[in-house]
């Protein structure tokens, strides 16, 4: 018979189960510190979120389809946050020239402020890694990247810009190489969020 992995006898005898509940601990985290900041600022955490990936992603990744699939929710529920976002000025439409029914997200200069101050809500998780070792945080890095395209195989994740679901990325004989970049990558240089990705066709 399985159990769960929060059941603690299975706990105590797998470490797969310790791994998933010291991954949920953190995801915990996670909400809370988004949540105290999305509080801070008189907006909702996934409007914070949408602020912050529009800072920094290009305006074509920027569209309401696009962040649907990046924060796996519906077109409806992203609608609705954009629609408070444009309200209080902190967003604006930029228009397809080549299609007026579709148009891109950009931040006003006071969503640039809130982006930019929120965007290191995970300051305090970040700090104790610093503390690993260069070998902590490669194994660590290595493991997370590995769970991360499996689950986006399995379609838990949806929209992944990492290495390992690039067009440009050869992972032959256990060496990691990027076509586009012409050059050989190390365990630590894998990249989880790549301007330049193309998703394997």
């Amino acid at each position: 018979m399985k159990y769960p992995s929060f059941n603690l006898n299975e706990q105590n005898q797998k470490i797969e189960s310790r791994i998933v509940v010291a991954l949920e601990r953190i995801s915990e985290a996670f909400r809370v510190l988004l949540w105290n900041e999305s509080k801070e600022n008189s907006l909702s955490p996934i409007q914070i979120q949408i602020l912050i990936f529009i800072s920094f992603h290009s305006l074509e990744k920027c569209k309401v389809g696009y962040l649907a699939d990046e924060f796996n929710m519906t077109k409806a529920t992203i609608s609705d946050s954009v629609r408070v976002l444009l309200s209080k000025e902190l967003v604006t439409k930029e228009t397809d020239p080549t299609d007026t029914r579709s148009y891109s997200l950009s931040l006003t200069d006071e969503g640039k402020n809130i982006a930019k101050k929120a965007s290191f809500f995970a300051s305090s998780i970040e700090q104790p890694i610093e503390k690993l070792t260069q070998e902590q945080k490669t194994t660590m890095l290595n493991g997370l990247l590995k769970l991360i395209y499996d689950l986006n195989k399995s379609g838990v994740i949806t929209i992944q810009r990492m290495c390992f679901t690039c067009s440009f990325y050869n992972g032959e004989n256990g060496n990691h190489y990027c076509n586009l970049l012409k050059t050989k990558l190390t365990e630590s240089e894998i990249r989880l969020d790549c301007p330049e990705h193309e998703r394997i066709t």
